[in-house]
């Protein structure tokens, strides 16, 4: 058995699953902030200087496992390891998002996908030099890249 416990909560202003962004680029624009629990807040020094921020977080509404799904951007079923649906076996979300700001225990963020109220597990920084990668293939998404934007979650996995 493994265990986390939340280190905050995210807030947003997605409170149904439907219709919300499937991704953070789709989330432009889309402001939310992260409240860190008063213990760990001294953990949050030094992140100010961060553009962005790697979210990791319990999809808590996620009720069911599914090892096969036919995603959001297409029409076949896949294997829920080549796709980032929800109901995988360990409901965890990442999420890279737009810092704007440190204010004490609160995190600004923009382009938030997640549920109002999303447990926190962990905040990591963006580092392009340990984040990016070159000769990415994206197997069966290739050419989705701006589908991304325009997509929202119809509640096929709420």
């Amino acid at each position: 058995m493994v265990e986390f416990r939340e280190i905050g909560v995210i807030r947003t202003p997605h409170t149904d699953v439907s219709d919300m962004p499937i991704q953070p680029a789709g989330a432009e624009g889309v402001k939310g902030s992260v409240e860190v629990h008063p213990e760990f807040v001294e953990g949050l020094r030094d992140l100010d200087g961060f553009s962005h921020v790697i979210l990791v977080y319990h999809l808590h509404e996620v009720r069911e496992t599914r090892l096969t799904v036919t995603p959001f951007m297409d029409t076949e079923r896949r294997g829920v390891f080549a796709t980032r649906a929800p109901v995988r076996p360990n409901p965890i979300g990442i999420s890279t998002v737009r810092l704007d700001g440190v204010r004490g225990s609160t995190l600004d963020v923009d382009g938030v996908d997640m549920l109002d109220g999303t447990p926190l597990l962990d905040i990591k920084p963006y580092v392009p030099d340990a984040d990016e990668r070159k000769d990415v293939r994206v197997g069966w998404l290739a050419g989705a890249s701006e589908r991304w934007k325009r997509k929202r979650s119809d509640g096929r996995f709420g």
